[in-house]
């Protein structure tokens, strides 16, 4: 029976991430770079810089700052797809497959910057006086597609209780204490659970207090242990480069207990766990921009790109190069073993694993925090304020099981809701392309009119 169901999932994990899907997410972040006028690489520094200073008078409501909300958005994010996810990747698709990670990340940009922009322009407020926006509001209000916004918030529920939001996570958690510290896995799976029911009590506000704490703290720690792998085998870095971008055109040769792997395949896999680690055009990150204290939606859009290039050309970036460099990427092991296995050749026997441990436990904890608030953003989307309490019952309980179903599976699972949920999101993003334009256009304007006006009262 198991085995049956694993040949179904994968029949329509294929279907759903073929070819189609895989043009329409990178094809919507090339659309975007190009209407835009690459603005993701000529505007990060300015969206660098927005991360770091306060917006004046800010007049428009939210329910947390832009940089608790960026954190929010984070912590959805930066989690096992980072580290577990890059592993999966590259076992399935070879080296090559960090490459095509890279380019969806790069185009990714774009289309993050394009669905939050949309999620603050046009969010609104909840019954209790919470913001609430994202692709659910700009499909219903922008795009007049109120069946797309309805299908959306659907998967989006099923993304959280299925996908991102439980299964992987916690069982990268499980694993990991089980590995570092030999803790039972039924022991870490109460303790998680309790864990989760404690924070997201608090709702938005204790969400984002908790993502902004970790999220930079584990970030520094996780970036500065590969950094030390990265010195350590500074001498094979361009071999290993080489490697990566060669397999991305040729595929991979199999090698040890690696099973070789087709330029198909190295596309399928790093888009599909891409977009599983950094959610552009997934529709995720928006209902987190949508809570965000900011006047501006361009403003908003620039700070939450930031999120895919921090996420994906940052921390993937780190574990792909340490498992390149270390070889485990051909070794027979896989998941959080393949990078934990590299951590321990890579930085110390002792050291490395407890990094990939308390690495994972932090991140995969935070992003089971960020999908229980977009999970309960679309239940009130849907059914209202009366049936968030259900769905957080039915939430911790999918955590608690969530220990106890195998990696193969889960992976799976996760990667059909993921990109039924993208769907209907990059449909409203290219109904509602020319707003995206518009407003981008109408922002830049406006901020080189002050500069100049600046500039003449200074000569004046």
């Amino acid at each position: 029976m198991n085995y049956s169901l694993h040949n179904l999932l994968e029949i329509i994990d294929n279907l759903v991430w073929g070819p189609p899907l895989l043009l329409l997410l990178v094809g919507t972040g090339v659309y975007f770079t190009f209407r835009l006028g690459a603005i993701q690489f000529l505007k990060l520094p300015l969206a660098l810089t927005y991360l770091f200073t306060k917006e004046k008078n800010v007049k428009d409501k939210g329910d947390v700052s832009s940089f608790a909300a960026l954190c929010t958005a984070l912590s959805a994010t930066i989690g096992t797809g980072n580290i577990v996810g890059v592993a999966t990747a590259i076992k399935l698709g070879g080296p090559g497959a960090l490459f095509w990670m890279w380019m969806a990340a790069l185009f990714g940009m774009a289309t993050k910057y394009a669905e939050c922009l949309l999620a603050v322009k046009y969010r609104e407020q909840d019954a209790n006086g919470n913001m609430l926006g994202g692709p659910m509001l700009y499909l219903e209000k922008g795009a007049g597609q109120k069946w797309l916004a309805r299908l959306f918030a659907f998967f989006t529920i099923g993304v959280a209780c299925f996908g991102i939001g439980t299964f992987p996570q916690v069982n990268a958690i499980v694993d990991a204490g089980h590995i570092a510290f030999n803790i039972p896995h039924e022991v870490t799976a109460i303790v998680l659970t309790l864990l989760v029911a404690a924070v997201t009590i608090g709702g938005i506000k204790s969400i984002a207090g908790m993502a902004s704490k970790i999220i930079p703290t584990m970030t520094v720690i996780y970036v500065t242990a590969c950094v030390v792998i990265l010195f350590n085998n500074a001498s094979a870095i361009p071999s290993a480069m080489s490697l990566i971008v060669n397999s991305a055109f040729t595929g991979a040769a199999a090698t040890g207990g690696f099973v070789g792997a087709t330029i198909m395949l190295a596309i399928q896999s790093g888009v599909a766990r891409g977009v599983f680690s950094n959610e552009s055009g997934l529709g995720s990150a928006p209902m987190a921009a949508a809570s965000a204290q900011t006047n501006s939606c361009v403003r908003q859009g620039l700070i939450s790109m930031v999120g895919t290039f921090l996420d994906t050309i940052v921390i993937c970036s780190m574990t792909g190069l340490a498992l390149v460099l270390t070889g485990v990427w051909s070794m027979d092991i896989e998941g959080a073993r393949m990078t934990t296995e590299a951590f321990s050749l890579g930085l110390n026997q002792s050291y490395g694993p407890m990094v990939v441990a308390i690495g994972l436990m932090f991140f995969a904890f935070t992003t089971i925090l960020g999908w229980n608030y977009y999970g309960e953003r679309c239940v009130v989307y849907l059914f209202g304020q009366r049936a968030v309490l259900a769905y957080k019952i039915v939430f911790l309980a999918l955590v608690l099981s969530g220990a106890f179903i195998k990696l193969d599976m889960i992976w799976l699972i996760a990667d059909i809701v993921n990109g039924l949920m993208a769907v209907p999101n990059l449909i409203g993003l290219i109904l509602l392309r020319h707003v995206v334009a518009d407003e981008t256009k109408a922002y830049f304007d406006s901020l080189k009119q002050n500069l100049s006006e600046e500039s003449t009262h200074v000569n004046v």
